[in-house]
């Protein structure tokens, strides 16, 4: 194994299933590869703005792709995902706050799925779902990691099996409150973390998190970046992990290393 300190920082989003892929590939690995693991809770359609990227699934056929890779990429990576029978609705807003954060671009759920409908993967999904979607889960994430870090992951895992893997909703506060006492979260804790979502202090870390992530050169989620022997690397995607391991000087064993797989 290579000098210590090495750290892998971890920019991810619950509303994508890639980062789902990533983050449980690194949290198996980063004792084995003896990493420092910084979890990054960031805003995909923060990262998407500001790079000019459009999510592949408003695409028609990446989005039939995605669903038959994903399906695939279940048992490989021993992750149970599930596509949602509607994936849309996860996306499309659901609050009030969401609405404002995206300006002007108001109409009512049923008006935008007629509109999809006529027009297919319309351009409105794309200017008003991922950010709707996750923004008070992915809020709520950065409160869990100033106050309580130590509970992130578990956090961050109970989010991911919510929307993908049990098609439950993670835009209403019942629902973040489920998934955050699930994880081990007493409710009062949780109640706690939910009131900070609206705070200034959240609201800036979150997007300060995502200004980060964008000045790595993040065009979407997830993005690992490896600090190396005074180098900085940043890797795109759940399918970099070998080339990871090679700026590791690790061994790449596959998503599920051996010594996990001995245990499943």
């Amino acid at each position: 194994m290579g000098p210590l300190p090495r750290t892998l920082e971890l920019f991810y989003d619950v509303l994508s299933p890639y980062s789902w892929l990533c983050f449980e590939v690194l949290c198996r690995y980063q004792k084995i590869w003896n990493v420092k693991l910084q979890l990054q809770p960031t805003l995909i359609a923060g990262i998407m703005k500001d790079s000019g990227n459009k999510p592949p699934a408003l695409l028609p056929r990446k989005g039939q792709y995605l669903k038959s890779e994903l399906s695939l990429l279940k048992h490989h990576f021993q992750v149970p995902i599930k596509f949602p029978k509607d994936f849309f609705s996860v996306i499309i807003d659901k609050g009030e706050e969401n609405r404002m954060h995206v300006g002007n671009q108001v109409e009512s759920r049923a008006a935008r799925n007629q509109r999809a409908r006529k027009e297919g993967l319309s351009r409105l999904r794309e200017a008003t779902g991922s950010e709707q979607g996750s923004l008070s889960a992915m809020r709520f994430l950065t409160a869990v990691n100033m106050e309580t870090p130590e509970m992130l992951e578990k956090v961050s895992r109970e989010l991911w099996m919510r929307v993908w893997s049990r098609d439950e909703d993670i835009s209403e506060p019942q629902s973040i409150l489920a998934a955050a006492e699930k994880a081990g979260l007493s409710a009062e804790q949780a109640q706690g973390l939910l009131g900070m979502i609206s705070t200034a202090e959240v609201k800036k870390r979150l997007m300060e998190v995502t200004e980060v992530a964008c000045k790595y050169g993040a065009f979407g989620l997830p993005v690992t970046v490896a600090h190396v022997d005074g180098q900085t690397h940043m890797l795109f995607g759940s399918d970099r992990m070998e080339l990871l391991a090679y700026l590791l000087g690790e061994k790449w064993m596959g998503p599920v290393p051996p010594a996990l797989n001995a245990r499943l």
